[in-house]
């Protein structure tokens, strides 16, 4: 495993398929930072005192890695699958010496990137707002961009998804993965669309969506925004990630260390959720006949009893924080235990559509 401060190498990407390759030259980057960092000011709240060595799973824009500092970290370890989070950071990151280091890497993996237990790790899930506001990475339905999603810029694309697979295994993944009840609907449509003309743009899909649905009235969401959450978290196997992650981050921790995950939606907060009911204890039994569970040790501590949302400050500065809810644990010094992604209530697809996550 290699560190990097300013210079940073690419290697080809874990977790997905075909090889590994650089950010595209026509990508364009951004002149300003466009990413404010949700929840933080409570985030660091929760986790004070800040020392020792922390790891930023998601990061992103770096806001969460500076507030660390900041704050009283002694070492932030920043890790993400995006070429771009990391270009980005290159012209800024020396500033901070070896206090700052850089990998190119899943957070899935990320005890992998530690040379000792950690003083604390932080998750900042789903796609982030450069992701959103660049038109050529493909993740937003409101700017007109190749139909791409991939958070590594390597593997498979959303338009190899949503051109090449089944019908039936279209509509498991908006209905499992976006919670889209009109996703038999919506998969038929797809597949009537293709087998007139490849489905290449973001623009062709959300309008392919939008007419299976009613119109959406004021202050409503965009017809799309379920179905292109589904088809996202496909291409990057986000709630594989998300369950390996958490698993991953209790090995790394020290006891006494500290885990903060931010989610952004209903499905994302229910898996971390669940992952800290079973590994505090806190898990409620559903029959009161059923024998106890044998192995009731808590390997974290509750320190947010229930999630935490963004104040009315946050959301006037931030409204794309509106939906974000975060979640904090202490380690304990019960040794790390693998959990089942089922008992965490990842979203199953049919038996013969495993091959899309």
């Amino acid at each position: 495993m290699t560190m990097m401060t300013a210079s940073i190498r690419w290697p080809s990407w874990g977790g997905h398929r075909g090889a590994g390759k650089t950010m595209s030259q026509s990508a364009a980057l951004p002149d300003r930072a466009p990413h404010i960092p949700v929840l933080l000011t409570p985030l660091l709240a929760a986790v004070a005192p800040v020392s020792g060595v922390w790891l930023d799973g998601t990061f992103g824009a770096g806001g969460y890695a500076k507030g660390l500092l900041a704050a009283g970290a002694a070492t932030v370890i920043g890790v993400d699958r995006d070429p771009l989070a990391l270009q980005m950071a290159a012209h800024w990151a020396g500033s901070y010496g070896d206090r700052l280091r850089l990998v190119a890497g899943n957070f899935s993996d990320l005890d992998r990137y530690c040379d000792a237990p950690l003083d604390g790790i932080v998750l900042d899930l789903g796609v982030s707002s450069m992701q959103l506001d660049l038109a050529e990475r493909g993740f937003s339905f409101m700017k007109d961009g190749p139909l791409d999603m991939r958070m590594a810029q390597a593997g498979e694309s959303a338009a190899d998804l949503v051109n090449s697979a089944d019908e039936a295994v279209l509509a498991d993944i908006l209905y499992h993965y976006g919670e889209e009840h009109a996703s038999r609907r919506i998969a038929r449509s797809i597949v009537d669309a293709r087998s007139r003309a490849p489905i290449t743009t973001t623009l062709q899909l959300a309008e392919i969506v939008a007419k299976c649905l009613p119109r959406p009235k004021p202050g409503q969401s965009h017809p799309a925004t379920r179905s292109f959450q589904a088809i996202r978290i496909a291409v990057n196997t986000e709630f594989t990630e998300l369950a390996q992650g958490l698993m991953a981050a209790e090995r790394a921790l020290r006891p006494g260390g500290m885990l903060a995950v931010v989610t952004f939606h209903s499905l994302e907060d229910r898996i971390v959720k669940r992952f800290l009911q079973l590994a505090s204890g806190q898990e409620a039994n559903a029959n009161r006949y059923a024998p106890a569970r044998a192995d009731q040790t808590a390997r974290f501590d509750l320190v947010t009893r229930r999630a935490v949302g963004p104040d009315a400050g946050e959301l006037a500065e931030n409204p794309r924080a509106r939906s974000a809810k975060l979640r904090v644990a202490r380690r304990t010094e019960a040794p790390a235990k693998a959990v089942n992604p089922f008992d965490l209530g990842v979203p199953q697809l049919s038996p013969q559509k495993k091959g899309r996550r």
